[in-house]
């Protein structure tokens, strides 16, 4: 949190103080979108502690904050691009393939296909469909791409529990695994983007 050098953060912060840990945040490199969650973060704790009446204002009420730009730097893949991933993670198969089309065709988020089981598919309005906590805890029926549906048929096998996406000991893939295997297939496709 704030770098106080001794000061008690309630009775002795002011705004000097948040500026000199919003510029100190910036002169150590750090992004700027860091720098603002950072001080959206410090800014909701001294908003926190005037509603609860521990001060009378917020000294980071005020702060400068860096501009962060709304728009994604990183680059998407190309419709040429994206049929050669789904080629490879075909050719894969199972979890490869599942993921790929989670994350391609249905735009799920890592996170979500990761965390998704067996029993969270069901079939609504004549459409095949996967429940997800999607971002904020916020749940989610997803209806599948028929591809993806052929994909987690082939995958899943006799299957009736447990994750959507297995290891081999039948523990769920993780994010991390999730990312090695969406590299692989880059890599084997030809795709040379971060």
């Amino acid at each position: 949190m704030l770098p106080t050098h001794h000061l008690e953060p309630l009775a002795d912060v002011r705004r000097p103080h948040v500026e000199l840990y919003a510029r100190d945040l910036e002169a150590r490199g750090l992004a700027a979108a860091t720098v603002a969650l950072k001080l959206v973060v410090l800014t909701g704790f001294y908003r926190y502690c005037v509603e609860e009446q521990l001060l009378e204002h917020s000294p980071a009420v005020h702060v400068r904050r860096p501009k962060v730009s709304q728009e994604s730097t990183r680059l998407g893949l190309d419709r040429t691009e994206l049929g050669a991933l789904l080629v490879h993670a075909g050719l894969s198969g199972g979890n490869d393939h599942v993921l790929t089309c989670l994350l391609a065709l249905n735009a799920l988020r890592v996170s979500e296909a990761c965390g998704a089981d067996l029993t969270d598919m069901a079939l609504a309005n004549g459409h095949r469909v996967v429940r997800v906590v999607g971002k904020g805890n916020q749940p989610a029926l997803i209806p599948l791409a028929p591809r993806t549906a052929r994909a987690i048929d082939a995958a899943v096998g006799e299957r009736t529990a447990g994750p959507l996406l297995a290891r081999v000991d039948g523990s769920r893939l993780d994010r991390h695994a999730a990312g090695r295997i969406v590299r692989r297939l880059a890599k084997r496709a030809g795709i040379d983007k971060p």
